[in-house]
């Protein structure tokens, strides 16, 4: 796949970056870290060449002067809020992060529990917690926040909040999901530690939106439709134009609450160290594009499967007619329809061809490959094995798969797990492979060809089940479904 994005001048120019913002304070930092840590997946389609783990990497550079605090709400521990992408709660996920933050060798000080008042799972939490001898604080909701910063910023707002213990120069404040509290618990330390004679300093770490490149540049946009359900809005940054005369990009978030951010540091330092959202930001990786027109055009293709996305969940009724429409809007910015995805096409033309549901991808090398439904296998399953075969440079009529050996796997699917569909699903044609590759040194060769999908399109005529969904992901190839049932109204 063609490379975009210099992930090795991003390490280094983004850890030498914080290192320099930590110099400008009393030597400590409060970094508020957004957007997910281990797994970047969404970076790594816009800008190729980010690797999805490129931030923990960027990350455990500063290792000896860096502390983590893990953020919660106790609102979200309360309502057993849980995290789609994972599907484990909020406060299972902190214990996770932690475990997987100091398996990476850093340093996790504390959790601070957010936005408490009183409520009983989130002091079960707090005890749980304390029971595992891990430092545990608790920050109060505060009446009337953000707006009433005389009552903030004072002994009864961030003074009540309990004063978190940290020994290095930056403490990084992250959390499960939005919301958590973040920038709150940045903003009490800054209060406290100004009480204890430390000019500590405040800055935020988001990936997205790029503040110098283009409001419209494609990788913006794709910023936008990743957050379409939260409504998220590029704007140009208005007080970073009216101060240094330089347009610069942020969202809208940040932008309208700047002018209470600005007060707070005022009512903190006796002066503001920012002049604009854009001052408070530390992201370098829109110095790091290497090969604009790669990035526009993945960032493109992320807009369209966000769509397709949308239409699926409108169709099972997850997400409500304004996502969609405000997804059709951002592929109008970008000068894109559903005809500038070639698999899609690809696929229906296929699906017309058969008349059954039928699937595409797209090769590293342009190449596309169909799959179609058949009486053994469905149409993604027909789809990976035939792209295997393309890859190792099989005939295609060749069967690296016999019917006898997919036949003991139907008959276990329909006569003892009652299932109604006989056909293979993905995940159970590649243990078929992976069984014939014992003895066939032409699907050994194929099997070995599953790294070179990662990265690749695929599109299918029809929705498909959750496992062979997971399948494609797993894989790394990036599928879009059109919103269709393969039969009744349920997958």
């Amino acid at each position: 796949m063609k490379t975009g994005f210099d992930n090795e001048k991003y390490l280094r120019m983004q850890s030498e970056h914080i290192r320099h913002r930590i110099d400008q304070f009393d030597h400590k930092l409060y970094l508020e870290f957004g957007g997910k840590l281990f797994d970047d997946y969404h970076a790594s389609r816009v800008l190729p060449g980010f690797a999805p783990d490129s931030k923990l990497r960027m990350l455990k550079q500063l290792s000896d002067q860096a502390e983590i605090i893990l953020v919660i709400s106790a609102k979200d521990i309360d309502k057993n809020k849980v995290r789609g992408d994972l599907g484990i709660t909020y406060d299972t996920d902190v214990l996770r992060l932690m475990d997987s933050f100091e398996a990476h060798g850093l340093y996790v000080g504390s959790i601070v529990i957010t936005q408490y008042s009183g409520q009983e799972s989130a002091q079960m939490f707090r005890r749980r917690l304390e029971n595992l001898n891990i430092r545990v604080y608790t920050h109060y909701q505060i009446a009337g926040y953000p707006s009433n910063i005389p009552l903030i910023v004072s002994e009864d707002g961030y003074g009540k909040n309990e004063y978190i213990e940290t020994s290095r120069p930056l403490v990084i404040v992250t959390a499960p999901g939005p919301g958590s509290g973040k920038m709150a618990t940045c903003l009490s330390q800054l209060y406290h530690e100004h009480k204890r004679g430390i000019h500590a300093g405040y800055a935020k770490f988001e990936t997205f939106p790029i503040w110098n490149i283009p409001l419209k540049h494609p990788v913006n946009l794709a910023y936008e439709a990743a957050t379409a359900d939260l409504n998220d809005i590029n704007m140009i940054d208005p007080f970073h134009l009216e101060a240094y005369g330089e347009t610069t990009v942020n969202y809208n978030r940040d932008v309208e609450i700047f002018p209470v951010l600005n007060t707070i540091f005022e009512k903190i330092y006796g002066k503001s160290p920012y002049k604009s959202p854009t001052d408070m930001g530390v992201n370098m990786a829109g110095n790091c594009i290497c090969d604009d027109q790669v990035c526009r055009e993945a960032s493109c293709q992320e807009i369209l499967r966000r769509y397709y996305a949308s239409l699926n969940s409108l169709l099972k009724g997850n997400c409500s007619e304004d996502e969609t429409q405000k997804l059709e809007l951002l592929m109008n910015q970008a000068g894109i329809t559903t005809a500038d995805r070639r698999v899609v096409s690809a696929a229906l033309s296929r699906a017309g061809e058969t008349g059954a549901p039928a699937a595409a991808l797209e090769l590293p090398n342009g190449k596309m490959v169909t799959g179609k439904t058949t009486n053994l296998l469905g149409a993604s399953a027909a789809l990976l094995l035939n792209a295997l075969k393309e890859l190792a440079g099989l005939p295609h009529e060749l069967r690296i798969i016999s019917p006898e050996s997919i036949e003991p796997i139907q008959k276990l699917k329909v006569d003892y797990l009652k299932s109604k569909n006989p056909r293979l699903h993905t995940d159970e044609v590649l243990i078929a492979l992976s069984a014939s590759a014992a003895a066939n040194p032409e699907a050994r060769l194929a099997l070995q060809q599953l790294p070179t999908l990662d990265g690749c399109q695929a599109h299918t005529s029809v929705m498909l089940s959750s496992i062979d969904i997971k399948i494609f992901k797993k894989l790394g190839v990036q599928l879009t479904c059109e919103a269709i049932y393969e039969t009744g109204h349920v997958l």
